[in-house]
């Protein structure tokens, strides 16, 4: 590989943050969590391929609802036997768990907003009584 084309794989923070839309502190923190590994010239950190497709997989992951001790799991399965064989595998056993999640979540908010409706109908149903009687009162004093 050519100087020029190994200088092309390399990324400084700033150019990781526009292209993800993200802040050098978010990149920053990742890095503190052990996702990232950027290598160091003088203070500034220097990011590789790697460090990109990881910090892709990172925000794709917290899009998706999986924490961060999770995403940092599966993302360190590929480096280990049996690969990404076993991290694709460990991934969708992982979708498999989050989209139970979801259902039932998504279950839980529609009991409540069917609870939610049946409460509402009852508070405007005896609103309506209430002004009811209330403009019947006064016909009633007048007589």
């Amino acid at each position: 590989m050519s100087a020029a084309a190994a200088m092309a794989e390399r990324f400084t923070i700033s150019e990781l943050s526009r292209e993800f839309d993200v802040t050098t502190r978010t990149i920053r923190f990742y890095e503190g969590e052990g996702l990232l590994a950027p290598q160091r010239r003088g203070q500034a950190r220097i990011y590789s391929a790697r460090d990109r497709v990881r910090l892709r997989l990172i925000l794709r992951g917290k899009r998706l609802g999986f924490s961060l001790s999770e995403i940092k799991e599966i993302i360190e399965l590929y480096d280990r036997e049996p690969g990404e064989a076993g991290q694709l595998r460990h991934f969708l056993a992982k979708i498999a768990e989050r989209r139970r999640q979801l259902e039932q979540q998504r279950e839980d908010i529609a009991v409540t907003l069917e609870e939610l409706a049946t409460v509402e109908a009852r508070c405007r149903g005896r609103l309506a009584e209430l002004a009811s009687e209330a403009t019947a009162q006064p016909r009633k004093a007048r007589r």
